[in-house]
């Protein structure tokens, strides 16, 4: 069977090398072959190489192809993920201009500013970070050697990915993590070793033939018109330069050694180079290639390090430098400045500083606004990566962990025991706090490798969250149970997707009790949790009374809520300006829940993006929403909201 479908990518940046990792593991999943087409050219969808030199980006229109057995499910899963699936890809954060290094500003230009990367405002000592300069000129061997480079490269690359791969497991932080991640399958994609080898086939040995495929792939990227295609070429050159100082047997250069409170100066720095630094420790990058759009960047602004990129100056000059001040939110630099220079760039760090700390306080505040309603302001996670930045935060619990990245991170369904360990960590490291866990939302824009679907013509109206859990009990028992079993260690509530029947909640009551019993006649610790719901289809927040009286608390997904209350694909551009969650509309249907929510005298929490978003706090409080839930960077800023905003409307205060 042939099957195509041609859409519109939603996937945030395009198939850079994380979501084209993903969607390699995705396509890997399904025997039949999955080809993506853009403007004419075509590449396999089971090679995250190929796949990146596509160089496809958001929004760009895009022909998928599947053929074989299961084709039907392979292009319905493929398909929604393209078109914005949340199959775990953080956004990359925002702030710094999209701006290639090739077309950087140069001193002569602009005087001394270079591409700003990351904001923020440093000065310090110049810690230089430099590779090893590659062999030149380049080795060649006889025809009959070739057979033994050929092996020579094959052990050194499993010894890279080897290496890589241990190395992502030990990384602190959610970002990352997945980019190093990424790396290793990019590095073991059987397209790049076919390059390699065809390179050694023509006469050169091993270190040559990584060094001269690099340089091919690096190029391709570099020749790209999509400045964040562009600077995958640091990544390239970050896997070539890892094989081949295993192959020459070179030490690693690391930066686990930077001082406290240096500027790291370097040629390039690659997200490679990044999993072995210390970034508490890092006070700036100055670095002469690399883009706003790089891993580096990324992972500095995420960790709030400045950084100012493509600062055209020899490293041997950069490298004579002593003192470096810099403006991440600029591109402004000065090489040993003057006195005058350092105290106008240290006043700057101490206002910013000010700025940072008058949120700290609110990390031990439980807010309260100022009528004096107590307002919970907790995490939205998916992962135990996510865990000690929400601690930091000030998280006051979960209000939103999602199971569904449990199951997207393996082929095969997670099990019990699996499962039991994971929802246990997360509610011991947040005990006292209570831990919010959503029960497994796959399907519509969440597929998973484990669960094959049937093709269905609207997913996001299909077989998704409860209604897959209630027909596939060899998924959600295990489910059930783990939490159960993970109850004993503290609180927790339990929350079901996608309910629109009061039927739904009566059935999986059924199965806990189920679960419960199972548990008890085996002697297997367990503990109880408060079952609630998710209100996000348009017949649950109408039936909101009577689901009121049948569990002990709604969350509200403003995502979906707003979307099935508009009509209005969330993922399709052409209707985005109806996906407005402070529509009269979707305020309406927030309204009635929370009147429901208040006869029954249960609690109400929104856990969609609505939750963060600093116009909507105030609405969302005054409408009688008892907690907030959303990604850590924006807790403290929504804690600080809350206590300025009145819950009580003018015409009902004292």
């Amino acid at each position: 069977m042939e099957l195509q479908r041609t859409l519109s990518v939603g996937v945030r940046d395009g198939l850079h090398a994380r979501p084209a990792a993903q969607l390699v593991r995705l396509a890997k999943s399904f025997t039949s072959a999955v080809v993506l087409e853009r403007g004419g050219a075509t590449a396999d969808a089971k090679s995250p190489l190929k796949l990146m030199l596509l160089g496809v980006k958001e929004a760009d229109e895009v022909t998928l192809r599947t053929t074989g057995d299961d084709a039907a499910a392979a292009l319905e899963q493929i398909a929604a993920f393209l078109g914005g699936a949340e199959a775990g890809i953080a956004p990359a954060p925002a702030a710094a201009p999209v701006i290639a290094a090739s077309v950087a500003p140069t001193l002569a230009e602009t005087g001394r500013r270079g591409v700003p990367a990351s904001d923020g405002v440093a000065v310090g000592p110049v810690h230089v970070h430099a590779h090893p300069g590659l062999p030149e000129p380049l080795g060649r061997i006889a025809p009959e050697a070739a057979p033994a480079e050929v092996e020579r490269f094959h052990t050194a690359l499993a010894d890279t990915l080897a290496s890589v791969s241990a190395r992502a497991g030990t990384l602190p932080g959610a970002d990352l993590q997945p980019i190093v991640e990424a790396l290793a399958d990019v590095a073991g994609d059987p397209e790049w070793a076919r390059l390699v080898e065809e390179r050694i086939a023509g006469g050169a040995d091993a270190v040559a033939a990584v060094l001269l495929a690099g340089t091919d792939v690096a190029g391709r990227f570099e020749a790209m018109d999509d400045a964040y295609a562009r600077a995958r070429a640091e990544d390239i050159r970050s896997v070539s330069r890892a094989v081949v100082g295993t192959l020459l047997g070179w030490t690693a250069t690391s930066l686990a050694e930077v001082p406290a409170g240096a500027i790291v100066v370097a040629d390039e720095v690659t997200a490679l180079d990044l999993s072995g630094a210390p970034l508490e420790r890092i006070a700036g990058f100055l670095c002469r290639c690399g883009a706003a759009t790089s891993h580096a960047a990324i992972v500095a602004r995420s960790h709030g390090i400045p950084a100012v990129f493509g600062w055209d100056e020899p490293l041997e000059r950069l490298a004579t430098a002593k003192v470096v001040a810099l403006d991440g939110t600029t591109g402004e630099v000065h090489l040993d400045p003057d006195a005058a220079t350092i105290a106008d760039f240290q006043a700057r760090i101490r206002a910013r500083q000010a700025s940072v700390a008058a949120l700290a306080p609110y990390r031990t505040i439980s807010p309260r606004t100022r009528d004096g309603r107590a307002v919970t302001v907790a995490a939205n996670i998916g992962s135990l990566r996510d865990i000690d930045p929400a601690l930091e935060a000030g998280a006051e619990g979960v209000g939103l962990f999602r199971t569904e990245l449990v199951f997207m991170e393996t082929a095969e369904l997670p099990s019990e025991d699996q499962q039991t360990a994971i929802y246990r960590e997360v509610i011991e490291r947040f005990r006292p706090r209570p831990v919010t866990i959503r029960t497994l939302d796959i399907g519509g824009d969440k597929p998973i490798p484990a669960i094959a679907f049937a093709p269905e013509d609207n997913p996001f109206l299909g077989w998704r969250g409860v209604r897959m859990c209630l027909d596939r009990p060899d998924v959600f028992l295990p489910q059930i149970r783990a939490l159960l079993r993970a109850a004993a260690a503290g609180p927790l509530r339990v929350m079901v997707p996608m309910v629109s029947d009061i039927d739904e909640v009566h059935a999986v009551k059924a199965l806990i009790d189920t679960c419960r019993a199972d548990l008890a006649a085996r002697g297997v610790a367990h503990g109880r949790f408060d079952l609630g719901i998710m209100v996000e289809t348009p017949a649950a927040a109408l039936l909101a009374p009577a689901l009121a009286r049948e569990v002990a608390f709604f969350s509200i997904g403003t995502n979906d809520l707003t979307q099935y209350v508009m009509a209005a694909d969330r993922t399709n551009r052409q209707v985005a300006r109806l996906c407005r969650p402070d529509h009269p509309a979707v305020i309406e249907a927030v309204r009635l829940v929370c009147v429901a929510a208040a006869v029954a005298g249960i609690p109400v929490a929104v856990c969609g993006e609505a939750a963060a978003r600093a116009e909507m706090v105030p609405i969302l409080v005054g409408l009688g929403v008892d907690e907030l839930s959303m990604s850590a960077p924006a807790i403290l800023r929504v804690k600080k909201q809350v206590t300025e905003i009145w819950a009580v409307p003018p015409e009902a205060r004292p």
